[in-house]
């Protein structure tokens, strides 16, 4: 597609100055660690799949619409869920009185240009709380006929909103007409995503094709956990980082995915901020293999 006007899509020349495969972060110059190269992670189109399917706050943009939200219509335009059809496109459930919805219904087919914006927070209090962006930009149509019956199951998979994707008729319908809520598909030419691993372009075909992560669904319980109450366990991953370990330093649990846990340490003579990867024997596939992987990666700090 062509890049809309208005909001280009940032930049994904990613930067590296290593190619050690240790599982240690850059230092915090340019604000976020980075990872250095070479270490085990999740693809990109993986990343923005989750990042997706996930909790995470979205907003959508029209390019080239002025922004019509008075106070009555404040956060109306905000996406209460969404999902990846097999095609790789992306459905919203949004508001019937939205901007968005209205554009959509109007427009002739892909008239309407859009981005969705994903900002991923982390679930604990950390310095650089912001762990990653991702931008998907588009054309947004409604979704429309025998199309509405297999798009809002896929949305109540992903994201159980009861009565919501009953997509009734809204309270003044006698008057507008207009559905409370309107599914709306984003039928996706650009991915962009900068996140902790760096930045990179996705192609729309790779994230046809690419599963969520199955830990994200549980990750921001299992860290807030691991925060509160084995923050003595995750301390003693200090122990494994061999040189990079300095005491007195304050490790907290940032990211988890199938691959491994991320911790950030800061403090210590220095001030400064680092990640630290610890990678999972081998990938987990649900909750189950995840604490059997957790048990033994503290197991091995313990020693």
């Amino acid at each position: 597609m062509s890049r809309p006007h208005g909001i280009p899509l940032p930049s994904a020349q990613r930067s590296s100055d290593s190619n050690e495969t240790e599982s240690a972060c850059a230092d915090d110059k340019q604000g976020q660690p980075r990872p250095r190269e070479g270490v085990r992670q999740l693809t990109g189109a993986e990343r923005v799949r989750t990042l997706v399917e996930s909790n995470a706050s979205v907003s959508l943009t029209l390019i080239g619409a002025r922004d019509s939200h008075g106070p009555e219509e404040f956060g109306t335009g905000m996406p209460v869920a969404r999902t990846v059809t097999p095609d790789g496109d992306v459905i919203l459930l949004v508001s019937g009185e939205s901007t968005a919805a209205r554009a959509a219904a109007h427009a002739q087919d892909d008239d309407v240009t859009a981005v969705i914006e994903i900002t991923d927070v982390a679930p604990v209090s950390v310095p650089h709380r912001i762990r990653g962006r991702a931008w998907l930009a588009g054309w947004l149509t409604p979704v429309r006929g025998d199309d509405r019956a297999g798009c809002a199951a896929l949305l109540a998979e992903r994201h159980p909103v009861g009565e919501l994707l009953g997509l009734g008729e809204s309270l003044d319908a006698p008057y507008t007409g207009r559905p409370a809520w309107m599914m709306l598909r984003l039928e996706v030419g650009e991915i962009t995503v900068d996140d902790l691993w760096g930045a990179d372009h996705v192609d729309p075909e790779d994230l046809a094709a690419a599963e969520p992560d199955p830990v994200s669904p549980h990750e921001a319980e299992l860290l807030q956990h691991l925060h509160s109450s084995h923050g003595d366990r995750i301390g003693e991953l200090c122990g494994l980082l061999g040189d990079r370990g300095v005491r007195g330093m304050t490790a907290v649990p940032l990211a988890l995915d199938r691959v491994g846990l991320r911790v950030r340490f800061t403090g210590g003579a220095s001030g400064s901020s680092f990640d630290a990867r610890f990678d999972f024997p081998e990938p987990v596939a649900d909750i189950c293999g995840l604490r059997r992987a957790m048990r033994a990666l503290f197991s091995a700090a313990s020693h």
